[in-house]
């Protein structure tokens, strides 16, 4: 099972784009990884076209993306052009690799079958499974939808961001409907006095009917 801070295990594979070990190609990158059940699928085909309109938003982020299913590469290849005449919007090239993971092997090992389907290596098809990894190869974050569902570029963008700042800062978290800009949470343990130093241009605490202060926000970040 994959969990949160596990490490992602370094795999050979064959990609549209060439043959790559996972560790290489990622080097010291944030990478988004994530499955999709089939090629020539309609809500597959917007996913992967919607990533892709927005590769510039992950580049901008520093974050390889890498996408997964168990069809052939010769299908993947046929789908790609499929996938540029619908999404008419994606610039140039298409512009990231997608895995082509025939034996499923990769699939279970890196835990993208459903429950009912476990088992059945020979014919299960992988979920919408989703896993933002660090620079250290561990899992950051991890989202898992079922094939009738399509997933929000945007959210896992906004997810990006606040891995990414609570990475560098350590003395923060995101609330609930976060976006960039707005105010995040100062952890607990941050002691009262280290406030000034870590946010010089000031903290708000909110007064609660417990009596305790745990709530304290900033935009200074």
């Amino acid at each position: 099972i994959m969990r949160l801070g596990a490490t992602i295990p370094n795999f050979s594979a064959q990609t549209t784009r060439g043959p790559i070990q996972f560790y290489d190609w990622q080097g010291d990158s944030w990478c988004v990884l994530f499955s999709h059940p089939a090629d020539f699928t309609p809500v597959c085909t917007t996913e992967l076209g919607r990533i892709a309109v927005h590769d510039h938003e992950f580049k901008k982020r520093g974050v390889k993306v890498l996408a997964h299913s168990c069809d052939k590469l010769k299908s993947h290849v046929d789908w790609v052009n499929d996938i540029k005449s619908y999404c008419l919007d994606i610039p140039g090239d298409f512009p990231y690799p997608i895995i082509a993971d025939e034996t499923r092997e990769l699939a279970v090992k890196l835990d993208m079958i459903d429950e009912e389907n476990k088992d059945k290596e020979s014919e299960a098809m992988t979920v919408r499974a989703l896993y933002v990894i660090g620079p250290d190869h561990k899992l950051k974050l991890s989202m898992h939808y079922p094939a009738s569902t399509g997933r929000n570029v945007d959210e896992i963008l906004r997810v990006i961001d606040s891995l990414q700042l609570t990475d560098r800062l350590k003395v923060v978290a995101t609330p609930a409907n976060w976006t960039p800009g707005t105010k995040v949470m100062v952890l607990p343990h941050i002691k009262d006095e280290e406030l000034p130093k870590l946010f010089p241009k000031g903290v708000d605490k909110v007064s609660m009917p417990s009596g305790k202060v745990y709530v304290r926000t900033t935009t200074d970040y």
